[in-house]
């Protein structure tokens, strides 16, 4: 089995950006990855502004020559340009305004007193107090976003402070998904003696869509040899990325290793981790000739509700991208945001694809150690410390909603109240 390390570096090593950039417009950019660096066309602020409502002086006009009643002779609301101050005078001045040419300083309007045309100074500003000065935030030229952004509201935000009305964004990454067993209903239909609801397709699904994927729905295949390796060779056609759930193991009725062993390669198997040790990666060919054969069979999905198969154009490379996940639910959901996202993230462009993990105090004591590298379901409670969920089996989702992230137990470690441990809170694992 590879420790969780070596199946990541595998997984990161294979994966390269999408080919396929398009502009779209900044409002509708969020989340996606940027393909081109922005550059700044311009400083921001374009000029000196007031950080304050008061008034804008020449500072010497106080503190050398001590004349404190200044005449106002002009009024700058925000978005009006000033004219030069005049030597000696004072001009009323808002937040955001651009500061008139004469003037150094800004003395906030609960430090005066107005009367009338003119107004009392009763503090002495030194130059540049109260005053944002031009390029202080971004200066022209500069790179403000770099190529590989993952497009966060901020972000778009400081790209429409330079006024880019659109951006150039890597092509969304195309995932084709689905699940085995037969065993597997969905919500909605009457559960048969030995059924279960096929809950991983709405979880997979969830995680898909939140990281920007196009998505195509296949359903739930039979538990069948033939079923899957024609599942395999339509889902390559048209995608970067094959994700299946269930039927990696190696019982009689698991028939997607073998599957993708005939219709491409596997570089990898289990993972010396818990939950989720039956993890697969590897690639399935797409097949010279098979294009029509795939069109159609995608545009019979896309008739059926239960698909949502994208139509999209072919992907350059003679093969597609295959993850197996694991069936319980606990697994799944682990391995995808341990394994999947960082994957799926490299293949929209994104470079920095490690969470960020917290220490924590650990307040429960686990004795018993795992000779695989643990993730447990843990929440922070309103001392500071982790709080264990009772239940760490990989069948019992309800941990993962209970939870606010995963503890990174290391092998062959058992855990003592009052220890520091390795926290990834989910809200670094699910955006």
């Amino acid at each position: 089995m590879l420790a969780t390390a070596d199946a990541l570096a595998t997984l990161l090593s294979a994966a390269s950006p999408v080919i396929g950039t398009e502009f779209i417009p900044t409002l509708e950019a969020s989340g996606r990855v940027l393909a081109a660096d922005v550059v700044s066309p311009l400083d921001v602020p374009p000029m000196n502004t007031s950080s304050m409502d008061g008034y804008a002086i020449h500072a010497a006009d106080v503190t050398t020559h001590g004349n404190r009643r200044l005449p106002v002779s002009q009024r700058i609301p925000a978005g009006h340009a000033p004219e030069p101050l005049k030597s000696g005078t004072a001009a009323r001045i808002f937040t955001g305004a651009t500061v008139p040419p004469g003037a150094d300083a800004v003395v906030m309007q609960e430090q005066t007193e107005a009367d009338g045309d003119e107004v009392t100074i009763l503090h002495s500003p030194r130059p540049g107090e109260w005053i944002t000065a031009q390029g202080a935030d971004i200066q022209s030229g500069s790179v403000i976003l770099p190529a590989g952004t993952r497009l966060t509201p901020q972000a778009l935000g400081l790209a429409a402070s330079v006024g880019c009305a659109e951006l150039e964004v890597r092509r969304r990454v195309r995932v084709a998904v689905f699940f085995t067993g037969d065993e597997l209903t969905m919500p909605g239909e009457p559960l048969k003696p030995g059924a279960i609801y096929n809950s991983n397709r709405f979880t997979l699904r969830g995680l898909l869509e939140k990281l920007g994927c196009e998505v195509s729905d296949f359903g739930i295949v039979a538990d069948r040899l033939d079923a899957t390796r024609d599942l395999l060779r339509e889902a390559a056609h048209a995608h970067d990325l094959i994700l299946t759930c269930g039927g990696v193991s190696v019982g009689e009725e698991d028939h997607v290793k073998p599957a993708v062993e005939a219709e491409g390669r596997l570089a990898m198997w289990q993972i010396a981790m818990k939950p989720g040790k039956p993890l697969a990666f590897g690639a399935v060919r797409r097949g010279v000739g098979s294009g029509e054969a795939s069109a159609e069979a995608s545009a019979n999905h896309a008739s059926d509700p239960k698909h949502a198969a994208a139509s999209v154009a072919v992907p350059s490379s003679a093969e597609t991208f295959f993850i197996g996940l694991p069936g319980n639910p606990v697994s799944s959901f682990v391995t995808f945001l341990l394994f999947v996202r960082p994957f799926i993230l490299r293949l929209a462009g994104v470079q920095a694809v490690a969470p960020r993990a917290l220490s924590l105090r650990a307040d429960f004591t686990q004795n018993k150690a795992d000779r695989r590298n643990e993730f447990l379901r843990a929440r922070i409670n309103s001392a500071g410390g982790l709080e264990l969920f009772p239940n760490q089996s990989s069948a019992v989702l309800t941990s993962t909603v209970w939870g606010d992230g995963l503890i990174d137990n290391p092998p062959n470690h058992a855990i003592s109240a009052g220890e520091t441990v390795r926290f990834i809170p989910f809200s670094e694992l699910l955006n």
